[in-house]
């Protein structure tokens, strides 16, 4: 029994890059937001802790449909339809303002995540169809704050920012960004003149804000450990569900 409690627990860490514990704690939230359903109907081949599992390894290897339904022993119509309902149910919870926002500091930034879904990407600079996602992490913690639904590739960052809602719920909070948010509402670096240096307190602001700034494009590539934000293969809102159920996980992983 320890023999098989080991192999399972080192099958989940390998392929999700959860600890046992971790798993555990999304396999009850997704419990408590309903993702057993009604229990009425025709039943899951899979329980639900091995259907949790499933939606995970897809996010994390990007396998296709029919490569899980083979590692899972159920069809690949069955896996679509586990990843369209419990996709969802993964996802992070919205973070309200917290009550010492007056001594938070969060930082935000865009990334391209590349898509097949022709409605929603664009041919962008990376020279693929790319969504424009926005991620805000918190300084100190490096959790994901929040995440802004995809805007296509072509999208600047500052257009995609105010345009996604998420600077209601930085309200009294200090923001950081780089150059790109200029009229934000955020610190950013100071910009050159045309034929004016910068002066050498300017040039030590942008060092220390470039240091400090550096923490979410981390957050952000540790999140592309998960393979489906870097060639994301779903259509509608198959990309933002993944957005915020890796950021869950990426949250998960840190804070444990």
């Amino acid at each position: 029994m320890a023999a098989v409690l080991s192999a399972e627990r080192m099958w989940v860490e390998t392929f999700t890059g959860l600890r046992s514990t971790q798993f555990s704690r999304l396999l009850k939230t997704v419990r408590e937001r309903g993702g057993n359903g009604t229990m009425q109907g025709r039943p899951w081949r899979l329980p639900l802790a091995e259907r949790v599992l499933l939606v995970a390894v897809y996010y994390r290897t990007n396998l296709t449909m029919r490569q899980l339904g083979s590692l899972f022993g159920v069809s690949s119509s069955t896996v679509c339809r586990v990843i369209q309902r419990l996709g969802p149910l993964l996802a992070l919870e919205p973070v309200s303002r917290p009550a010492d926002a007056a001594d938070r500091l969060w930082i935000v930034d865009g990334t391209l995540i590349p898509v097949r879904d022709r409605k929603l990407g664009a041919s962008s600079r990376n020279y693929r169809f790319s969504a424009n996602v926005q991620v805000i992490v918190d300084a100190d913690t490096r959790l994901v704050i929040a995440t802004a639904r995809p805007a296509p590739g072509t999208t600047a960052d500052a257009h995609a920012w105010r345009a996604s809602g998420l600077a209601q719920q930085c309200q009294g909070v200090t923001v950081l960004g780089d150059g790109a948010y200029l009229n934000c509402g955020m610190v950013v670096p100071h910009r050159k003149r045309p034929r004016r240096p910068l002066l050498a307190g300017e040039e030590a602001d942008n060092a220390a804000h470039r240091k400090v700034r550096a923490r979410v494009e981390h957050v952000i590539g540790r999140m592309k450990n998960y393979k489906i934000l870097r060639d994301c293969r779903q259509h509608g809102d198959g990309l933002h569900h993944a957005v915020r159920a890796v950021a869950h996980m990426h949250n998960l992983a840190l804070a444990s």
